[in-house]
């Protein structure tokens, strides 16, 4: 399996995405665009976890902390959810939902032309990261590292229980364990961050983001990105069998 072949997967469900796994212990990696701005959307909750303390300057205090180096937040989520609606010409987001009930569909075709260059869906403008940054956070809960103890257990306690198994998890099979955090943004934006445990001890930490236009097929997105998570653990998984 190339990088090539994971870039086919996500083309023919109708997006881009990038992707970044690392085995928690140990060298080596598969990646696409690891390096990339991407819009985190709920993934960011990850960061947010294991603190104590919230606001934007504090969670930017504890990416650099951490090493992400690629990680910023710009704002909270009401105020990014308001800059939506501003940048497609509204008041805020309430407007927005307001309006939306009531456009015309030629309108409302219009709205979903501009959306995907609104600033909280262009890297870089509104909150980024990187899967790289991802996979490091990940490690670094898995580890202990990421904050004190108990708060990095808390994280992966919640994350194994996720309820959602229609992305990362979708490629895996029982006894194989996913503990995720998805994280979604306008139709646009389909994510998903994971730690994938294998019976024989061995331990995967994945980030895939994916970007559409408006209106693409979910559920083929979604099983793109569990599609090609398999594929990149699996070349990892052989490497050091």
């Amino acid at each position: 399996m190339t990088v090539d072949t994971v870039g086919e997967i996500f083309e023919r469900a109708g997006c881009t995405g990038t992707l970044l796994v690392q085995p928690l212990d140990g060298e080596g990696e598969f990646g696409l665009g690891a390096d990339q701005l991407v819009v985190p959307a709920s993934v960011v909750k990850v960061l947010v976890a294991p603190m104590n303390r919230l606001g934007v300057d504090t969670l930017n205090a504890t990416a650099v902390r951490l090493g992400l180096r690629n990680t910023v937040v710009r704002s909270d989520l009401r105020t990014m959810l308001d800059s939506i609606g501003q940048d497609l010409g509204r008041a805020g987001w309430a407007d927005l939902v307001d309006w939306s009930a009531r456009a015309s569909a030629a309108e409302s075709a219009d709205a979903d032309g501009k959306l995907p260059g609104v600033r909280a869906l262009t890297p870089g403008a509104g909150t980024s990261t990187t899967a790289r940054d991802m996979v490091r956070l990940l490690r670094l809960l898995w580890s202990g590292q990421a904050g004190p103890a108990a708060a990095c257990a808390r994280v992966r306690a919640v994350m194994g229980r996720q309820l959602t198994r229609h992305r990362i998890a979708s490629g895996f099979r029982t006894p194989v364990r996913v503990a995720a955090k998805s994280g979604g943004l306008a139709g646009i934006v389909r994510n998903e961050v994971g730690v994938v445990s294998y019976p024989d001890g061995r331990q995967y930490a994945a980030a895939v983001f994916t970007r559409s236009r408006p209106g693409a097929d979910d559920a083929a997105i979604n099983a793109a990105i569990g599609a090609a998570t398999t594929h990149a653990v699996a070349s990892l998984h052989r490497e050091t069998a």
